[in-house]
């Protein structure tokens, strides 16, 4: 894999860098657990729904933890 020199494509220069983005999957995982958690009070849907997406939201997390780490230079 070609590694770009500091600066040229990198994201060192942009506002918030890698945290920004993670922040923003978090906020974007969040409503799916919000909206399993109303339907499983109203009984629309069963409890392993909301394993389902507690567990999709922790494998995202877990995806963007790894991904950071392999991108800062960590897991070459």
């Amino acid at each position: 894999m070609t590694q770009l020199p500091t600066g040229q494509g990198g994201r060192e220069g942009q506002p918030g860098g890698h945290s920004s983005h993670g922040w923003m999957m978090a906020a974007m995982c969040l409503p799916i657990v919000l909206i399993a958690i109303v339907l499983v009070a109203t009984g629309v849907a069963s409890a392993s729904f909301l394993f389902a997406a507690i567990a999709c939201m922790a494998m995202m997390g877990l995806m963007m933890a790894m991904m950071m780490g392999w991108m800062s230079g960590g897991g070459k």
